[in-house]
């Protein structure tokens, strides 16, 4: 979250920044409570001063005098009782309103609604024109490697089984997404599957709110993640690390659970949107001055390992209306899917499609996670936080697969990943 302190300080520029982001949030709403939590908090803190000193001066008194301390510390018993009860609720209100304040926009981030107002950055590869191209669901049929009737019927709608050599394939690209990390510096994790909710709502996502995208458990303050992000960025929380000790690179493997499968029309068909699905994500504690220059290394460390995937792809600078709430500045890589459509309306014929995204948080996320960094100075600081993704598992077979294809229907396997999974194709 935003400091209160740079709210406060710098209003316009809030507002002017959520209104770019088209975030519906009351800055003005914030404020006025802001300014009666203060007040509130200033006679709470002042009865219990004044609760500590009559305590005090109890000792070595008369009785006289006694009766009306005993009877002065009623008095402020119950009002602090009313005041505190009061202060609880608009303290409540002032956090909920103060959580839906997004993170500050880089100055060089697009203004922009939405996804249509993204910027095209640069391009790796050109996408090859494949006759009477196949999708992954055509492909993974003809060789029995994807079974989505049979995951409807054992777990529901958008679960599924992968089968044969393709499980062989998403085991290969773990791996050698793990190794191209490691390569970097980064130091490998997997985590669990559930995050409590105080963890989730640190690291920027909603797990229990009317637009959330997360499964919770019920009867638990536990939620199944969406992504390591949220497992790693609580593990360092309500901590304090030396300024020596950064940056600390992580690369995490983790299992990811989404509820939004199913609502975004031809855009879900198949592998590109399910509810479940295994992702090896990139996360980056740093100090306020190294976030940018690192934000650009884990741009590059996805440029290098999909250009090892022998798969076209462009980079896409963020617009403001599709930052989400934690990101300062976010990139995403597009690939080229010969069998993904931009318009439902029209048969198939290719389209790029979000593989990866990566984002410079600044000390959003450490703020809600109360993670500092100790200065050399002894001074201590909210430091920040990066995130990107090395290999989203389900839509890299989508890609690998739909590029790959051969025109006797067998599936080409890139080089890089020949070692891992023992075949050069899939037939």
């Amino acid at each position: 979250m935003l400091d209160i302190t740079f709210i406060r300080e710098h209003a316009d520029l809030v507002k002017k920044n959520v209104a770019a982001r088209h975030v519906s949030v009351d800055v003005d709403a914030l404020l006025k409570v802001d300014e009666e939590r203060l007040a509130l908090l200033k006679e709470v803190e002042t009865l219990r001063k004044e609760r500590n000193e009559v305590a005090g001066r109890m000792k070595g008194i008369g009785a006289d005098e006694r009766d009306a301390l005993i009877q002065r510390g009623k008095e402020i018993k119950e009002m602090l009782s009313v005041k505190e009860a009061v202060f609880t609720q608009i303290d409540q209100a002032w956090t909920a309103l103060l959580l839906q304040i997004p993170n500050m926009s880089h100055p060089s981030t697009p203004m922009g609604k939405d996804d249509h107002d993204n910027v095209e950055v640069r391009r790796f590869g050109e996408p090859a024109s494949i006759p009477d191209a196949k999708d992954h669901l055509q492909l993974g049929e003809m060789h029995d490697l994807i079974d989505f009737e049979r995951g409807a019927k054992v777990a529901g709608a958008k679960f599924y089984f992968l089968k044969g050599r393709l499980v062989i394939l998403e085991q290969a690209l773990i791996r050698f997404a793990i190794d191209q990390c490691i390569k970097h510096g980064f130091t490998p994790m997997t985590t669990p599957d559930v995050a409590r909710d105080t963890v989730l709502v640190g690291t920027g996502f909603n797990p229990r709110g009317p637009e959330s995208q997360i499964y919770s458990l019920e009867n638990s303050d536990l939620s199944l993640i969406g992504t390591a992000e949220i497992t790693v960025g609580g593990y360092h929380m309500d901590e304090v690390i030396p300024e020596a000790e950064l940056p600390r690179r992580y690369v995490a493997l983790s299992h990811c659970y989404r509820t939004e499968a199913g609502t975004y029309g031809r855009e879900s068909y198949g592998l590109y949107r399910v509810h479940q699905f295994s992702k090896v994500e990139m996360f980056v504690l740093a100090t306020p001055e190294q976030s940018e220059a690192l934000h650009e290394e884990l741009l590059r460390i996805e440029e290098d390992i999909w250009k090892q995937l022998e798969v076209p792809f462009r980079v896409v600078d963020i617009c403001t209306g599709d930052l989400g709430g934690p990101a300062y500045r976010k990139y995403d890589l597009e690939a080229w899917m010969p069998g993904k459509s931009s318009d439902k309306k029209e048969a198939l014929r290719g389209d790029w499609g979000e593989v990866t995204s990566t984002s410079n948080c600044t000390d959003y996320q450490a703020r809600r996670l109360n993670t500092k960094v100790r200065r050399t100075s002894g001074e201590t600081e909210f430091l920040h936080t990066l995130n990107g993704t090395a290999v989203s598992l389900a839509r890299a077979l989508v890609a690998i697969m739909e590029n790959g294809q051969q025109e006797d229907g067998s599936i080409h396997i890139p080089k890089a990943l020949v070692p891992y999974c023992g075949f050069e194709t899939l037939t």
